[in-house]
């Protein structure tokens, strides 16, 4: 089997935002005085130029700026980005192009700016309608400032909007986590994303865990609660913790969870791309610190890592990746994008399917409903599996 190169995106983060959240384990900085914007979008075009002889001639199919809070960067500086990108790569004519925004830094002006400068997508990180939630999660916005980012972006233009909504927060009933579902429905997103609050490593929740957390069994409660509101307001559960409208879901995350290919540039941005000719799958890095990255971004120096995906291991991180969509994957997909023949991973594959985890009708192989409620297990059949074919070096 040989490697086919997949569909590029192109991540861009952006690392500042005006306050850590406690919850937080991205690779985002408080701000402090004015950002050095225009230097580092400077700083973005050089690390774009050194990447680019991994990507010649292929085409861009999504943008998405990341954070930190993108938000926080000025419209014109975006645009530039942009411009000087598109004069680089070769942007599909209907790229999507997403920008995560923080409703505590949008207004309208900006908003329609952002528009006009290209951004067709926008993702708000709304977390919460409940102002007690919000404040005990360190956000910087109110529920009202929430509703109003969101009618703002409508009337600039914006047709896709997606809302970051978590539950299982400290303090939250069932209620509560219902009638922040209720009231993202009533602001007629195209897209919702729903997930769990967790205490990641190296947080501050984490290391002082925040009083009254719901429990596993009220946890579990919320989000079937939850997916059933959204499932009657017309909303499809395609992807763990993803809801669309029919034809909205996200582009650029469908990109990832198909095990695509993405450039990533900007500090700690992390890329993943396919060497059809030397027939490796690259992982590169870049240094965490904005600082750092600004003083070395456009040479080696920059590079935080370069690691190849060594064939024994492209099965679990396809998995990895793939088992989040209630589509699952096609087996030409994961012999394209893993290089390897459906039989290396045989003995895995009838595990799962004995345990009732997976489903394969000899095209496509997609998680049940208990293999979703599983996933750690099912991961785990795939993490240093042997390969049983010959796959070469």
């Amino acid at each position: 089997m040989s490697l086919v190169t997949p569909p590029l995106s192109l991540y861009v983060h952006v690392p500042w935002c005006v306050r850590k959240c406690p919850y937080c384990d991205f690779n985002s900085h408080q701000g402090r005085g004015e950002l050095p914007m225009a230097a580092y979008v400077d700083a973005l075009l050089a690390d774009l130029d050194f990447d680019l002889p991994l990507v010649w001639g292929r085409t861009i199919r999504t943008v998405f700026f990341g954070g930190g809070t993108p938000s926080l960067m000025p419209a014109d500086l975006v645009d530039r980005f942009l411009q000087q990108a598109s004069s680089r790569l070769r942007f599909a004519p209907d790229c999507e192009i997403t920008l995560e925004a923080n409703p505590g830094t949008a207004e309208y002006g900006r908003l329609a700016d952002y528009r006009a400068a290209g951004v067709n997508r926008l993702s708000f990180g709304v977390q919460s309608f409940d102002d007690g939630c919000l404040e005990r999660l360190g956000r910087i916005h109110d529920s009202a400032q929430a509703e109003g980012a969101i009618r703002a972006a409508q009337d600039a233009g914006f047709a896709e909007l997606n809302l970051d909504l978590m539950y299982a927060l400290p303090g939250q009933d069932l209620a509560m986590a219902e009638r922040d579902v209720e009231r993202a429905i009533a602001l007629s997103p195209t897209h919702v994303s729903h997930y769990q609050l967790t205490l990641e490593p190296n947080t501050v929740f984490a290391a002082r865990p925040p009083e009254r957390l719901p429990d596993d069994d009220l946890a579990w409660d919320m989000q079937e609660r939850c997916q059933a509101l959204l499932a009657q307001a017309g909303f499809q559960h395609y992807e763990t913790s993803a809801y669309a409208r029919p034809g909205h879901r996200s582009e650029h995350n469908l990109n990832y969870w198909r095990f695509g290919d993405y450039l990533g540039i900007g500090a700690g941005a992390h890329g993943k791309i396919t060497l059809g000719a030397e027939q490796t799958i690259l992982r590169r890095w870049k240094h965490k610190h904005p600082t750092k990255y600004l003083e070395t971004a456009g040479t080696p120096a920059a590079i935080g890592g370069d690691e190849r995906i060594e064939p024994a291991r492209r099965p679990f991180e396809f998995m990895l990746n793939a088992l989040r969509l209630h589509e699952g994957f096609a087996w030409t997909q994961f012999e394209a994008r893993t290089g390897l023949p459906r039989a290396a991973i045989a003995a895995s594959m009838s595990t799962a399917r004995e345990r009732g985890w997976l489903q394969d009708d000899g095209e496509r192989v997609s998680p049940t409903e208990t293999g979703r409620r599983f996933t750690n297990d099912v991961l785990e059949l795939f993490l240093d599996a042997p390969i049983e074919a010959d796959i070469g070096a």
